[in-house]
């Protein structure tokens, strides 16, 4: 055990002497009620003081300062990153790959690093300016932008009438600049390796990673309870993430697929909205708007959303893979909010990226909405 461990089990030891000491006179004196509050406090000491204290971090501790802030102000770092690189050359076309680290990942290792320092433990349940560098560090040493451009040279065939019924073909070439965007991270595993994280350190992170606590880490990052906007704050803070790997992986798919109702999965799942039988967990689209019709929770295109209520695309691209409108859906999304008549949405794999777009009220492409019975 190293020597934080054995001060935190000593303070542990210490605190539960104390109460037990309280709890004796409580129980001389008949204050049963003294005794619950008393084991109550003690606990909540303990729990404060630990690295499970990152679960209290959504709270504001009289600072102005949440974890809430802090993440968002971070996320509009990492966007101004990505929109530098793409600012600082001129490109005819832009490829972008990868995808940053998960949030609850980055927390995790925060609240470990941090609470179970040896030279400088410090608790993770409130946040101020040294804590808030020491995450934005964190962060950053867990996610990385990178940028390279490569010229490509294509040959384009034309077709044009002569004037006599004949077709002629002209051959030119054209050179275009591609703009290769690449963000890559580490994961929880290699980020233990590279602070030489202990086994008990280790046990920790997987501790906190542990599916059942979604529910808290939802509460930390989004601040706020189960209701109809929670997947709305969840999804908006997966915007600008490239290549969904944490979407199709976490569904169960070894390598890139097609990746919007992975993603609107993974953001039901983050709210605990799949276990309780809200929205379906699906990787077509196709069968998700089956699941809404099966249960009588479907509209059509042409209705006014609200936020919240999942949307459907059938797209009308004879040039594109999803070929023409066929009844059938291509794509699905989150609807943000609905304002002058403009839908506005969360969608990931919108250009392989999570991405906010827009759409007119009964827009001919929007094949109807999934409504969740929140």
């Amino acid at each position: 055990m190293d020597g934080y461990a054995v001060k935190a089990t000593i303070a542990a030891v210490k605190a539960i002497i104390a109460g037990v000491k309280a709890l004796v006179a409580a129980i001389a004196a008949g204050g049963w009620v003294a005794v619950v509050v008393i084991i109550v406090i003690c606990l909540i000491a303990l729990l404060l003081g630990s690295v499970f204290g990152i679960f209290f971090s959504g709270d504001d501790p009289g600072t102005g300062i949440t974890m809430q802030t802090v993440v968002q102000e971070i996320n509009a770092d990492y966007d101004s990153r990505l929109q530098a690189q793409k600012n600082a050359v001129t490109y005819d076309e832009l490829e972008m790959s990868g995808s940053r680290a998960v949030w609850k990942d980055v927390l995790a290792v925060y609240a470990v690093k941090i609470n179970t320092d040896p030279n400088n433990p410090q608790e993770v349940a409130t946040m101020d300016d040294g804590k808030k560098q020491l995450l934005t560090d964190i962060f950053w040493e867990m996610n990385a932008i990178s940028s390279r451009t490569e010229s490509r040279t294509e040959t384009v065939i034309t077709e044009t009438d002569d004037g006599h019924g004949n077709i002629v073909q002209t051959e030119t070439t054209e050179t275009k600049i591609v703009l290769f965007i690449t963000v890559s991270h580490k994961t929880v595993d290699k980020m233990a390796a590279q602070y030489g994280f202990t086994q008990e350190q280790k046990d920790y992170l997987a501790e906190l990673l542990q599916d059942e606590n979604n529910s808290l880490w939802a509460s930390v990052l989004y601040g706020i309870n189960y209701s109809d906007d929670q997947i709305v704050t969840v999804a908006l803070s997966q915007v600008g993430n490239v290549g969904g790997d944490p979407y199709w992986s976490w569904y169960g798919f070894g390598s890139r697929v097609e990746w919007c109702a992975c993603f609107v999965s993974w953001c039901a799942n983050e709210c605990g909205y799949i276990d309780t039988g809200i929205i379906p967990k699906y990787a077509g689209c196709v069968n998700g708007v089956q699941w809404f019709k099966d249960r009588g929770q479907w509209i059509d295109g042409s209705a006014e959303p609200v936020p919240g209520m999942i949307i459907f695309f059938d797209w009308d691209s004879p040039d594109g893979s999803s070929g023409p409108q066929d009844g059938l859906s291509d794509h699905t999304g989150i609807v943000e909010k609905v304002e002058n008549g403009i839908v506005y949405t969360v969608e990931g794999n919108s250009g392989d990226s999570c991405r906010i777009n827009q759409y007119p009220v009964g827009y001919y492409e929007i094949l109807g909405y999934g409504v969740p019975q929140y």
